[in-house]
């Protein structure tokens, strides 16, 4: 219950509690037999051994039975306990009709006098003894009231819980109450709390009653010896005082037996089910030995088993009075959060639930909880403290290990409301630059396809933004519409499983751009959206269609157009792994179909040998059939695939000492020097130190470098060095330039030398191509990119991660091809390299 309402964080710590709390009880109450069964034979001188033994004994034997009447099934324990309510009952009323008859001599000497008003106002106020208080003997009465819960406690058998716990847990409570303070006030209203149990110690006449036994004294007997010597009888010192006052003593006795073999059955029962229900969730993994059910009943033998061994290790205590307390703290600890998993059901509004009790209000029950808590300190502190320790440690074992259940808790409704209310209070702040954070809007497709473009998204944004990893489904939306909840589904799993802290994102659209178009417009919720877009470079621009570069660059302008920031990651291997993906699917279905034939041949193999090497073949024949499909791959492709591989987990794991290099070229408000920044603060990125390039001219590097280093000390911002570049627009190298021209070489139209109406037919008929008046108009641009993968090969060959500022194309201007060109010979042969283009709006500030 506490499972399904709070989590399983606390049901599974104080469903462990419970549990041990319900097997402690069996000792308690077989003590309680023991201990009548142990007055019993001093009565008579039959002690076997002497009285702690023979409790011992007695309560072993008596527990083995116990568990014999369990382990047979509810249907035995159903038949016992009706058995001993008629016998109890009988027990009670009996005890009621005793207080009515006359006493005997006898008996008053023990301290039983009837009816008195004088007995009942001297017993009605508090003489606590021998250090006791009103909690430590609470405490040891608390337990009689822990039944209430044992129609809980097998609900799974029940015809109809949700009707018949209600009805008989109130009932239980008020029968329960209703009958113990009719007993103590009938008990109290009879006997005195000391008597002699000498017939002799009558009052002598005209001698005044005075001291501490005046009702008994007024009535005629003599107790004040009582004051200064241990008596054996009255309220106070003897234990079978029900029996005295009864009408009929054994009936009583049969009562005492009744009460506590009952209560014995029912927690020997209650905690292995309970158990067995923990143990079912697999909370914890290595108790799920336990969860196995035997028979048509799925009794849990195994649990009975061990509630046996926990129940004879307390009864060997041997004292009710110390074994009481100790699971009265742990009952409270429950009923705790019992009360508290109904409260926190209504304070997080959840529409699920919905409270059939009438009278129901959520601050009695957290009155409830608080009371609880309140009593479990004031009985024992230390032991308050050591069983909420307990349900700490087990809380935070339970939550690191992160069961994969779902049971829709009050927890996540509370989150929910919370996160809800938290959106909505931050939706009406305005953005500060000092609050500016990456929000990053990943176009990675399928998680698990780009790794390493999800895996630096991530660093940039853990604890810091917002990240989506961004997937666009192009085809009808209509055939799209189904798979595509399963897809968002199973990537976010896969997102989880491998503890990224992102989002997974999904639309179905006709075009990619279209997609992404949707995404970048409708991602987030209030101020917690996206603000700056990353994606991967286009590594096979060259050989792609033109429709799809126009859509890839298109996607950039996009961007700009919607106020985010831009971010290009280019690796030299590559980031898409989809066909290693694709590759290690096939396998695994592979060996699964295997293994399915495998299983199936192995019933008949003493019988049916042919059959059996039948299979076998076939068997084999499906592995060599699937893995025919990815293997075996060439040495060289083999290579390939090797590299591409430690290239996509290289962001996952701890960078090596080494810089990450910022070539700061162009204000763009900051965002290409802000996430370099970020990533230094990184664990995995600790070790890579900033350098700062920055483009300078002829004979000012020095003053450069000095407003540049005060610029990043106001920004607060540690770099280990800062290098100005003043020979950035020097025309680059012939060889670097030829390659640049072989890159573009298909992409122009070269219609300077055609005529003029073939010119003009050709740029129509190929409006994506690379004009020579294009060329010429953006030499220096052009030549300006070549220049910086020179000097980026002369400074930076060495850096883990390279930020350069990103070139901007200005929409119908530059052509699509040209563009990609510029990226690139840009990026070309570097390390992992990314390139930023903020837009243009501070993210920095000089105040903290």
């Amino acid at each position: 219950m506490i499972s399904r309402s709070l989590g399983p964080e606390f049901g599974g710590s104080i469903g462990l509690i419970f549990a041990f709390a319900n097997a402690v009880a069996v000792a308690m109450y077989v003590v309680g037999f023991a201990e009548t069964t142990v007055d019993l034979l001093k009565e008579y001188a039959s002690l076997m051994v002497d009285e702690i033994n023979d409790i011992r004994i007695i309560g072993c034997i008596t527990v083995a039975l116990l568990l014999g009447i369990s382990v047979a099934g509810m249907e035995w324990e159903a038949k016992a306990q009706i058995v001993l309510l008629v016998i109890l009952l009988v027990a009670i009323v009996n005890m009621f009709v005793g207080t009515a008859i006359s006493p005997t001599e006898d008996k008053k000497s023990k301290g039983f006098f009837g009816y008195e008003t004088k007995v009942f106002m001297e017993n009605f106020k508090p003489d606590f003894r021998d250090g006791e208080t009103f909690f430590s003997v609470f405490a040891v009465f608390f337990p009689a009231a822990t039944g209430i819960l044992a129609g809980a406690n097998i609900s799974g058998d029940l015809r109809d819980a949700q009707d018949a716990i209600p009805k008989g847990t109130l009932l239980a409570i008020l029968i329960t109450g209703v009958t113990y303070l009719a007993v103590a006030l009938c008990v109290s209203g009879t006997v005195v709390r000391d008597a002699t149990g000498n017939t002799t110690d009558l009052i002598t006449p005209g001698v005044p009653c005075n001291g501490s036994a005046v009702a008994a004294c007024e009535l005629g007997y003599d107790f004040s010896s009582c004051a200064t010597e241990p008596c054996k009888f009255g309220l106070m010192n003897n234990f079978q005082v029900m029996t005295m006052v009864s009408g009929f003593g054994p009936l009583i006795t049969a009562g005492t037996f009744s009460a506590t073999l009952s209560s014995a059955l029912a927690s020997l029962v209650s905690a292995p089910k309970v158990f067995q229900a923990l143990c079912k969730d697999n909370i914890y993994k290595a108790l799920h030995f336990f969860a196995k059910g035997h028979g048509k009943n799925n009794e849990p033998i195994r649990g009975y088993v061990l509630t046996f061994i926990i129940s004879v290790a307390f009864i060997l205590i041997g004292n009710l009075n110390t074994i009481a307390p100790i699971i009265s703290n742990f009952f409270l600890a429950s009923y705790a959060l019992i009360n508290f998993s109904c409260f926190h059901a209504s304070y997080a509004k959840s529409p699920g639930w919905r409270p059939a009790y009438k009278y129901y209000n959520m601050w009695l029950s957290l009155l409830g909880a608080l009371l609880c808590c309140v009593v479990m300190f004031v009985i024992n502190w230390w032991a308050a403290l050591l069983t909420y320790g307990i349900e700490i440690l087990l809380y935070i074992y339970v939550t690191v290990k992160k069961p994969d259940v779902n049971w829709g808790s009050s927890t996540q409704a509370v989150t929910f409301v919370s996160a809800v209310s938290n959106a909505l209070s931050l939706a009406s702040v305005e953005d500060h630059v000092k609050n500016f954070r990456p929000q990053i809007l990943a176009l990675t497709g399928p998680a698990r396809v780009r790794p390493a473009l999800l895996d630096l998204a991530h660093s940039i944004t853990k604890n810091y933004g917002l990240c989506l990893s961004c997937e666009v489904l192009v085809g009808p939306r209509s055939e799209i519409q189904q798979e595509m909840n399963t897809v968002i589904e199973k990537n976010q799993q896969w997102l989880n499983k491998t503890k990224r802290k992102v989002f997974y994102a999904a639309v179905a659209c006709d075009s990619f751009r279209e997609g992404a178009e949707s995404l970048l417009q409708a991602s987030g919720l209030g101020r917690m959206k996206p603000n700056t877009l990353m994606i991967g470079f286009k590594r096979n621009w060259r050989t792609a269609e033109a429709e799809a570069v126009q859509s890839y660059v298109g996607i950039l302008h996009d961007a700009f157009d919607f106020d985010y920031g831009t971010v290009v990651l280019r690796i030299n291997q590559g980031l898409d792994v989809s066909h290693l993906i694709d590759a290690e699917d096939e396998m695994l279905k592979a060996a699964k179909e295997q293994q399915a034939l495998d299983n199936e041949m192995i019933p008949n193999e003493g019988r049916a040998k042919g059959l059996f090497r039948k299979s076998r073949n076939s068997s084999q024949q499906v592995l060599t059939t699937r893995v025919s499909v990815c293997g075996p791959l060439p040495p060289q492709v083999a290579k390939m695939n090797e590299r591409l591989v430690e290239a996509s987990g290289q962001f996952k794991k701890k960078q090596p000492k080494g810089t990450i290099d910022v070539w700061w070229l162009f204000d763009d408000g900051g965002l290409t020097l802000l996430i370099p920044y970020i990533l230094t603060t990184r664990k995995k990125w600790k070790d890579s130190k900033l350098r700062i390039f920055i483009a300078g001219q002829l004979g000012r590097s020095e003053i450069d470098k000095e407003e540049m280093k005060s610029l990043l000390h106001k920004f607060r911002i540690k770099c280990s060095d800062i290098t100005v570049i003043d020979d950035i627009h020097v025309k680059p190298h012939n060889d670097r330039l030829k390659k640049l021209e072989d890159i573009i070489e298909p992409f122009r139209l070269h219609e300077g030398s055609k005529g003029r109406d073939h010119a003009e037919g050709m740029q129509k008929e190929y409006p994506w191509k690379i004009t020579d008046a294009e060329l010429s108009s953006f030499e220096e641009k052009t030549n300006l990119q070549v220049r910086l993968n020179e000097l980026l090969h002369e400074y930076s060959k060495s850096a883990n991660l390279i930020v350069v500022s990103m070139p901007i194309a200005r929409k119908g201007s530059i052509s699509d091809f040209l563009y990609m060109a510029w990226l690139d010979i840009l990026t070309k042969d570097l390390p992992p390299t990314l390139l930023i283009r903020g837009n243009h709006k501070s993210v920095l500030t000089f105040y903290s």
